[in-house]
């Protein structure tokens, strides 16, 4: 039995880029030395989707996706994640369409958060992942509560995100600008905090974090590899 092929729907490069190389570097952990499994990406501009995502064209951010899946599915994939925490809010509408199975980078997130023992952790991400019910519904699957950024806060984030890191942009003011927002989560009881946008990871991580991260890039490429090899194990 070979690993599952692994179809990545990319969003931003920058994220996706950062997927692909987890599920690459650490491939050789379960595989073997230099091995991992077969993949596949399919990236739309990424300014179809802040078009879509601008007027609150949720279908538009669906068929682009599905279009991503329908492309990787023809390439071979047998699996599917996508390294972007925004555009999963359009997940639900198409997954009865989708030919492959997708991995939900949430759910992912909201797994292990759970696992580790934490309660209540913080939600970062641009605005519009910030106000949808991505995390807060899959926190609340697992019993765990959550807090958000206030409203001057979420802004500001999601314009480090949209303007900085999606172009590989990273400045010490942005670093402190997010320690700070963390810091005041901790301070309104968080245990933990939500990378929930897969360019954060570039920039936060715990070592200069005033809380322990949630890294939904390299815990979904995670998820994506141990989905890969699972047939491949003993029953």
């Amino acid at each position: 039995m070979t690993p599952r092929h692994i179809g990545i729907v990319g969003c931003s490069a920058e994220g996706a880029a950062l997927c692909y190389r987890t599920i690459c570097t650490e491939g050789a952990a379960l595989l073997g030395p230099h091995a991992h499994p077969e993949i596949s990406m399919h990236t739309h501009s990424l300014a179809d989707y802040v078009a879509c995502l601008e007027r609150g064209d949720w279908a538009g951010v669906g068929e682009l996706m599905l279009s991503s899946a329908r492309k990787l599915a023809a390439a071979g994939a047998e699996l599917l994640i996508c390294p972007d925490n925004t555009i999963h809010q359009a997940l639900p509408d198409i997954a009865a369409r989708s030919p492959l199975p997708w991995l939900h980078i949430a759910e992912v997130v909201a797994a292990e958060a759970k696992a580790r023992g934490f309660r209540r952790p913080g939600i970062t991400g641009t605005r519009w992942l910030m106000d949808s019910a991505v995390y807060p519904e899959a926190l609340a699957a697992h019993g765990l509560e959550h807090r958000l950024p206030d409203a001057a806060e979420r802004e500001e984030i999601s314009r480090i995100i949209m303007e900085e890191l999606v172009y590989g942009i990273f400045k010490p003011e942005a670093v402190a600008r997010f320690r700070q927002v963390f810091g005041r989560l901790r301070d309104a009881g968080c245990d933990a905090v939500i990378l929930g946008c897969t360019e954060i990871p570039l920039i936060m991580d715990d070592a200069n974090s005033p809380l322990p991260t949630l890294d939904s890039t390299r815990l979904l490429a995670r998820a994506a590899l141990r989905r890969s090899v699972q047939r491949m194990m003993p029953a």
